[in-house]
């Protein structure tokens, strides 16, 4: 059986979406799932294609004992077929995702990734680029209760699409 793909998606794919990436990665290992789920990151921008994630983002990770790899890309439209699920970390980048989908074929696959928040309200994953340690800090917290939230949500669908 093929794995359920999961894409993290935000503007840069240096902060958000690859924190995300990370932070399920680290539960799939954790849960021993990552031959069943399958996770990466892009961005809607190139403004940072081929780089590391942001080296405060990936500061705040290992404060928590967490190690964040991987390279900035660029969402492409072969993103739709290739990935189960796209997961926006805010409206802009939701907006953007959805406007390269011209025949809206894939718009039932992009979700944003608060929706999947357990215990927080927030909305959207907010960019903490321009902001201080407080903001990377923010971002992990909100990330970690959104991927104990996707975690359930895709092993369902894993189960769903087993019957």
């Amino acid at each position: 059986m093929e794995p359920y793909k999961l894409l993290f998606v935000c503007l840069g794919n240096i902060c958000r979406s690859p924190a995300a990436e990370n932070i399920m990665n680290h539960s799939l290992a954790r849960e021993n799932l990552q031959n069943q789920i399958v996770c990466d990151s892009a961005g809607t921008s190139s403004y940072h294609v081929g780089s590391p994630p942001d080296v405060r983002m990936a500061a705040a990770a290992r404060e928590r004992g967490m190690t964040f790899t991987g390279s900035a890309r660029q969402f492409k439209k072969s993103d739709f077929e290739d990935f189960d699920l796209i997961l926006a970390m805010d409206r802009d980048n939701y907006r953007n995702i959805l406007f390269l989908d011209t025949e809206d074929k894939y718009s039932h696959k992009v979700k944003m990734m608060c929706d999947f928040c357990r215990d927080r309200n927030d909305k959207e994953v907010p960019d903490p680029y321009y902001g201080g340690p407080e903001g990377f800090n923010k971002v992990i917290d909100l990330l970690l209760d959104a991927s104990s939230g996707l975690l359930e949500y895709a092993i369902a669908q894993i189960e769903e699409s087993k019957l």
